[in-house]
């Protein structure tokens, strides 16, 4: 149902799972175990991964804390997408290869609920893309921001619920268990 005409195509898109953006995230194993399910069955229906990576100043390129956590396997064929901001969009070249693809439909899980995944999800919609949030294959680290203390898990489960629920005119957007997913 994408408003973006032609772009029949899925993609899983991976976010931020790093090395320097894991420690302390909420039902971290969990969450890689199903994120390495959502590969696996990408890989078997032919559909295509993309993985994101972050980097900052505490995450340079090429560092140990930027790569991809050891429990991940990226395969030589799928694809990588570098970037500097919160949105897997900006500044990136992740448009080009979703349309070289013809995708229309992003399933989307990773690191950082409250962050990068968040902005992505929010600029995949507005740029007119499904989009499916695997909601037991992302996560974050809670924090402590102008005197008031956020708590990973309810980050987790708020985007969750509220993610999951909220279409905008001609696109759909769902939260599913990675269990559910079939491409």
């Amino acid at each position: 149902m994408t408003t973006i005409t032609g772009r029949t195509e899925t993609a899983l898109l991976v976010i931020d799972v790093q090395n320097g953006v894991v420690p302390d995230a909420f039902n971290l194993e969990s969450v890689i175990a199903n994120i390495n399910v959502a590969v696996g069955k990408a890989r078997a229906a032919g559909i295509p991964v993309i993985w994101v990576q972050h980097s900052d100043e505490e995450m340079p390129i090429d560092s140990d804390a930027w790569q991809i956590v050891a429990d991940l396997d990226p395969h030589q064929g799928d694809y990588m997408v570098r970037k500097t901001f919160p949105s897997s969009f900006e500044a990136t070249d992740l448009e080009e290869i979703l349309s070289s693809l013809n995708v229309g439909h992003l399933v989307i899980c990773g690191m950082q609920t409250n962050n990068c995944v968040r902005h992505t999800s929010h600029a995949a919609q507005e740029r007119g893309y499904d989009v499916t949030i695997l909601a037991d294959a992302h996560s974050t680290t809670g924090y402590t921001w102008a005197g008031h203390t956020v708590v990973a898990d309810v980050i987790v489960h708020e985007f969750n619920d509220n993610f999951g629920h909220v279409d905008l005119p001609g696109r759909s957007n769902r939260a599913i268990k990675t269990a559910d997913l079939v491409f």
